[in-house]
């Protein structure tokens, strides 16, 4: 019992906490808000009817809006803020569309074929 006593606690793994800092919360939580709303964004018909024109899916936008790191996520945030007012729909189907070219460019996706592959 000894032996197996020293081996159980000689072998074992111990877990390590950190801590989590409230910018971190707080940056997650926004980053989750930020995607949620550009998914709500699909759901408006003008945009679907858009998107269904250019030959491009409602799920390959919700997939590449999953796939968007923080920074990306934040950056398209701030074009959509900064865009007028009257560009609406317009306005996040060229996001969306520029999304897109990059993600092919950096052959992530292969979407568009007239997009070399910058690799």
């Amino acid at each position: 019992m000894v032996i197996l006593m020293s081996f159980a606690t000689t072998f074992s793994i111990s877990a390590h906490a950190g801590m989590v800092g409230t910018g971190e919360l707080i940056q997650q939580q926004q980053t989750d808000l930020d995607r949620q709303q550009l998914l709500d964004m699909l759901e408006d018909q003008n945009v679907q009817d858009k998107l269904a024109q250019m030959g491009v899916s409602e799920a390959q936008v919700a997939e590449r809006i999953q796939n968007l790191t923080p920074a990306e996520l934040a950056d398209f945030e701030q074009q959509l803020a900064e865009a007028p007012a009257g560009e609406g729909v317009v306005g996040v189907i060229v996001l969306f569309l520029l999304v897109f070219i990059i993600t092919d460019m950096l052959c992530a996706t292969n979407l568009f074929s007239f997009i070399n592959c910058i690799r």
